[in-house]
């Protein structure tokens, strides 16, 4: 029996390693334009947790208001990508474990 507590206690222990920090994976922008950016993908995916498509929407359109058009952004889990992008543009981060975050200007 206090074996099955012990383990129980083990796995809700794993469960919690999960991250909330941003982990920045990828990025060539400079240093304001990510951190404003990295901050602004933090506030979306807290906001709507839920619905990633929402969260994308968010970040897209206030990189477009801050920094010109033609941002793209992509927020999901489990998929690969290739893109080109225009130089000092790519954000690439991890947030909350697995959601990954894409932000990239198109020429």
């Amino acid at each position: 029996m206090a074996t099955d507590g012990a383990d129980g206690e083990t796995q809700q222990k794993e469960e919690t390693k999960r991250h909330t920090y941003p982990l920045i994976r990828t990025s060539d922008m400079n240093e304001e334009i990510k951190t404003e950016c990295m901050e602004l993908c933090v506030t979306a995916c807290e906001k709507f947790s839920q619905n990633n498509e929402n969260a994308a929407r968010m970040i897209k359109e206030t990189m477009d208001k801050k920094f010109g058009p033609t941002w793209q952004c992509i927020v999901g889990e489990g998929y690969g990508f290739f893109i080109e992008h225009q130089v000092k543009s790519l954000l690439y981060m991890f947030f909350g474990g697995t959601t990954a975050i894409i932000v990239w200007k198109c020429a």
